[in-house]
């Protein structure tokens, strides 16, 4: 069996990050209608860039465009983590949710984190 990571989609900081999407866009349905371009699309957005970036890292070849799109994912995602508590705070969304966004959210950075590690050593 060959385990070499072929495509961004083998990487569990990719794989991740898409499931946060899923869960993002899942929560923001039951946002209020009048927030769809307001916080709806703006953590929408932030969540999509995480895995986005992860996808074009993985696809640069030098290690400082590497770099960057995996630091732009770190990016996305503290302005994913702030939305994520804005919404809390609002009441959009309930503390057991936030907690299990919130733990995924720390998850993905960790991972991220490490995409960043490999390419700086």
């Amino acid at each position: 069996m060959n385990s070499k990571i072929q495509s961004f989609t083998d990487l569990i900081a990719w794989k991740k990050a898409h499931q946060l999407v899923i869960d993002i866009y899942t929560l923001t349905k039951k946002f209020p209608k009048e927030e769809m371009f307001g916080i709806t699309n703006q953590i929408r957005r932030a969540a999509i860039s995480i895995s986005s970036n992860i996808a074009e890292g993985f696809s640069r070849r030098s290690k400082s465009e590497k770099r960057q799109f995996y630091y732009t994912s770190l990016g996305s995602l503290t302005e994913t983590q702030n939305l994520l508590l804005v919404s809390r705070d609002v009441g959009y969304c309930n503390n057991n949710l936030f907690q299990k966004l919130a733990k995924q959210t720390i998850e993905v950075a960790k991972l991220d984190r490490g995409l960043i590690s490999v390419v700086e050593a």
